[in-house]
């Protein structure tokens, strides 16, 4: 074929020499790859029909690890010489290109030999190239040839024209492109190349000016992201002559631009000018071009500042900041003349809405010097202005404007945390500002913003703020006026209560945290004694304080266990001596025995032992459990109890000291999984009598609930299985009949949780009997409701956050194990029980993560249907929220049955509830994402049926009316 006169024939021999070459170039050695080299170096003057199988051979070879020197160079200037290469098809274009970029991988430093030569060689074959796959790879080697240094010579100018030609991108791919070349791709690999070299600055530069002034934004923001990239590798050199242009272009675009994009890009372009000048070394015969740059910028926008109330003031502001923001000498440039001049401001417009603009755009100054940290005394402006800026601030904080407030406070946060800006003086009068807000003024927002600026200061002042701050709060407290406020004023917050956030806010420190827990531990004790109404919410109040504390503390070793030394046998001395005051003689201190109040300490306790060291909580649990278990009180503070304390006694009076086993609870569910709990199974098996056999609801459920995160923890092994077993024997009686079923179902709930949530073997055979409880005409519904709180996240016990023992994906695995049970079920069971089944299924599906269920949709759509069929409204509500994402998510299948969602949904709409009259309404909105075509045919029945909604007696129905009947 090789010698055969006909092109094609001889094409074919090439073509296939050239794709066994291709699979075995490996193994040649040096004299066959000279040979073969010169062989298909000949071949390039043959026939063109040849030439696409002669560049497979060539890229074969080129690929050879035993190509004899110079053979590299003689392959390019053959393909340079004797090849037009745009006028080949664009793979074998692809090919010159694949051949050039394997030899500059392996035969550099010959290329290189070739000087200017190469690079003119290269522009030849690049020139008009059009295609995507085949610009980003000649962009790749142009961007080599320049950061590898290889010689451009007199072709600076041509190199830039042949890649320049294509800025900026405009390439839209084609529908269904298999190639996957985004347009971004081109930009990013165009960009590279533009902004690799100072060379390109003197023809680059005009070219992104001109094209920062067209009419299409695309092109403005290439041109925007190129010189900030240009701006990285340039200096003052390059730059000089064309700064004038630049700042025009970018004034313009910031004052009159609509596009937010294009406006950022434009700030970020002008700090990296400023960076780039200010990285330039001056000696002492060259101008200062940052220092005239940023002349010219403060000339242009200083104006402006004078006029808060014209337009033009916040995109001058923004230009200065970013010019401001590049260097520290860049920063006391502007600073040195733009402060003063916004103070003077400040003190002449009287009005809050100008002086709030002011004073944004000083804080938007003051956040730059953050970037340095520490305020140089010898050239800083801003240590020259330090009186008139905290007066400036200070009188923005006292202002009746909340808008200027919340500035005000953002300002004190910055100067803050300038190290050194602020004196002894200075920071006192902070506290005082910051009280005065948290405590006593009105609006919610500056009271809660100075306790956020309270919470940031108090780490870098510690000293200040516990010697200050605490003790003024620790007063407010314990005055009366806390008290008398509260009466007068019932709008907003009292004071009592912002005290003791105050208190929970600053709290941030170890220090501090020393000094504010015993204020409110002592605070705590003061409202456990009175005797009002209110108690309990007050009890409530420091609880949820104690809890932010505690939640704080968390991170630091030393903070926890002081933190949790202090706190919880506080707590558990105060609950008990409530307890056994209560079996002699009540009433005093009954508020901490109400279950809100008992329910609000739990986190408290939970959060300060989550994360103690397993010695710690080691030393701790050897005193709580014999507490509970033995009545051993020994270690608490104040322990002189009227009478013993026995939770686990029988004896009618002993019902309250029962009721504080939920604290147990939260002690020993929040330990680490390797602290041993002693007497651990004595304790099972006392919380397993207690919650089959309390009449009191609350306890039985947490003495549920606690042996329940117990028996997660336990290790597998023989003692478990006996205390399981014991279990399931006093559960099973209990469920088949007598007075305490419903204890005993709640039992079996949080048992089976805990063994789900570990995958344990007899999980399946307690979720069997809840299956079988769903035809229970008494506990039926409860046991469907169950079925939610086996799927959902539980607050207080068995979350991740507690150490429990949840494996990842255990909803998905209960769901494949239980729902075709459901669903058996369901179609065997009376009429009087079926609405179980829904209900169990709805909780089931709701708390299944969406991408699983919408592959499961197909099997279970019909089910879902006819649960809004179903009268129980928590049924409705489950399957409302479970098909609204579906709808989102899954719109080809649901549009199968379009016409029984849109009756079933518009019926739900006028339910006598209005929480399902709202899920309908928001399902009707979200069928407008199935295809057009589906709703066309329903479109008119449905906007004449949302009518009625938009007369509903509730707001939040109307709401969901009007975007739903807008929508359709």
């Amino acid at each position: 074929c090789l010698e055969n006169t006909d092109p094609r024939t001889r094409g074919r021999g090439i073509q296939l020499l050239s794709q066994v070459l291709l699979q075995c170039n490996s193994l040649l050695q040096e004299k066959e790859v000279l040979h073969l080299v010169l062989f298909y170096e000949n071949r390039l003057q043959d026939h063109h029909l040849v030439i696409p199988s002669v560049l497979q051979g060539l890229r074969a070879l080129s690929m050879c690890e035993v190509l004899s020197p110079g053979l590299a160079v003689s392959v390019l200037k053959a393909i340079f010489q004797e090849v037009h290469v745009q006028s080949l098809m664009q793979l074998d274009r692809h090919t010159v290109y694949s051949i050039i970029t394997n030899f500059m991988g392996t035969r550099e430093e010959e290329l290189k030999g070739l000087g200017a030569d190469f690079t003119f060689g290269f522009i030849q074959v690049m020139d008009g190239e059009k295609d995507p796959r085949n610009l980003l790879v000649a962009f790749q080697i142009v961007h080599d040839l320049i950061t590898k240094n290889y010689a451009l010579g007199p072709f600076v100018e041509e190199l830039f024209e042949v890649t320049s030609c294509y800025f900026p991108i405009d390439f839209t791919p084609p529908p269904n492109d298999p190639h996957g070349i985004q347009r971004e791709d081109l930009i990013l690999s165009l960009r590279a190349v533009l902004a690799s070299t100072p060379q390109f600055a003197e023809f680059l530069l005009p070219l992104l000016i001109e094209k920062m002034d067209s009419d299409l934004q695309s092109a403005k923001l290439d041109s925007l992201q190129t010189l900030t990239a240009c701006c990285a590798i340039y200096g003052q050199k390059e730059l000089q002559e064309f700064l004038p242009s630049l700042w025009s272009s970018l004034r313009r675009e910031v004052f009159q631009t609509a596009s937010e994009k294009v406006e950022a890009e434009c700030l970020a372009a002008l700090h990296g000018l400023s960076a780039c000048l200010s990285r330039s070394v001056l000696s002492s015969d060259t101008e200062d071009l940052l220092d005239s740059f940023l002349g010219s910028i403060l000339q242009d926008c200083r104006h402006h500042l004078c006029e808060p109330d014209m337009k033009l003031v916040w995109p001058s502001a923004k230009l200065l900041q970013a010019a401001a923001g590049a260097s520290l000498r860049a920063y006391h440039r502007v600073t040195r003349s733009v402060l003063p001049l916004l103070l003077e401001q400040y003190t002449k417009h009287p009005q809050s809405s100008q002086r709030r603009t002011i004073l944004e755009m000083l804080l938007g100054f003051l956040e730059l010097q953050q970037k340095w940290g520490h305020v140089e005394e010898d050239e800083s402006t801003l240590l020259s202005l330090q009186a008139p800026i905290c007066s400036v601030v200070f009188s923005a904080l006292t202002d009746p404007s909340v808008q200027l407030q919340l500035v005000g406070i953002r300002a004190l946060i910055v100067l803050g945390s300038l190290q050194g800006f602020l004196s002894p003086s200075d920071l006192e009068l902070v506290v005082d500002h910051l009280i005065r807000l948290a405590l006593h003024e009105e609006d919610s927002q500056s009271s809660e913003a100075a306790m956020e600026a309270a919470g940031s200061l108090a780490p870098i002042y510690p000293k200040v703020f516990s010697g200050r701050m605490v003790p003024r709060l620790e007063e407010e407290l314990q005055s009366g006026r806390a008290e008398r406020e509260e009466e007068s004023s019932r709008d907003h917050c009292s004071l009592q209560q912002r005290c003791l956030q105050a208190l929970a806010a600053v709290s941030i420190h170890t220090s501090i945290v020393r000094e504010t827990v015993p204020v409110l531990l002592q605070h705590l004790r003061k409202v456990q004694k009175g005797s009002k109404a209110r108690n309990a919410q007050d009890v409530v109040s420091v609880c949820q304080s104690l809890h932010r504390v505690a939640l704080q503390c968390q991170q630091d070793a030393e903070g926890c266990w002081y933190y949790h030394q202090t706190v919880v046998p506080c707590l558990l001395a105060m609950a008990v001596q409530a307890a056994t005051q209560e079996s002699t003689h009540p009433p005093l201190g009954k508020a901490l025995l109400e279950e809100e109040v008992l329910a609000a300490m739990v986190p408290v306790i939970s959060a300060a032992t989550t994360h103690l060291s397993p010695e710690l909580a080691a030393q701790s649990i050897s005193h709580v459990v014999p507490l509970f278990l033995d009545g051993e009180v020994s270690f608490l503070p104040q322990n002189s109890f009227p009478c013993s304390f026995q939770p686990f006694e029988d004896g009618e009076c002993l019902e309250a000291q029962r009721r504080l086993v939920v604290l147990l609870m939260a002690f020993v569910c929040s330990l680490p999984r390797n602290v041993a709990i002693p007497q651990q199974e004595r304790l099972l098996r006392e919380l397993l009598a207690l919650s089959c056999s309390c009449n009191c609801p609350f306890t039985a459920t947490t003495a549920a609930k606690c042996f329940a995160g117990l028996v997660n923890k336990h290790p597998a092994g023989q003692q478990l299985d006996e205390i399981l077993q014991l279990a399931v024997n006093r559960m099973e009686p209990g469920l088949a009949e007598g007075p305490r079923r419903t204890q005993a179902l709640t039992l079996l709930l949080w048992v089976t949780k805990a063994l789900v949530l570990r995958y344990h073997p007899l999980s399946s055979r307690l979720t069997d009997k809840l299956l079988g409880l769903l035809g229970d005409v008494e506990l039926g519904p409860a046991a469907a409701d169950g079925f939610s709180l086996l799927m959902a996240e539980s607050p207080d016990v068995l979350h991740k956050d507690c150490h429990a023992d949840v494996r990842i994906m255990f909803r998905q695995r209960f769901f494949t194990d239980n729902v075709p049970k459901l669903v058996q079920g369901f179609h065997g069971a009376g009429p009087d029980v079926k609405a179980n089944y829904l209900k169990g299924l709805s909780h089931v599906l709701n708390h299944l993560p969406k991408p699983v269920l919408v592959t499961e949709l197909p099997m279970l759509l019909s089910l879902l249907l006819e649960a809004l069929s179903c009268s129980d409204r928590v049924v409705q509500l489950s399957t409302l929220s479970c098909l609204q994402p579906l709808l989102l998510e899954a719109p080809q299948i649901m549009s199968l049955h379009v016409d029984t969602l849109v009756t079933k949904f518009l019926s739900l709409a006028s339910s006598p509830t209005m929480a399902v009259r709202i899920a309908a309404l928001r399902c009707a909105h979200a069928l407008t994402s199935l295809p057009t075509t589906v709703l066309l045919p329903y479109k008119a029945r449905v906007i004449r049926a949302l009518a009625k909604p938009l007369d509903d007696k509730k707001r939040l129905v109307r709401k969901e009316a009007v975007a739903a009947r807008g929508e359709w």
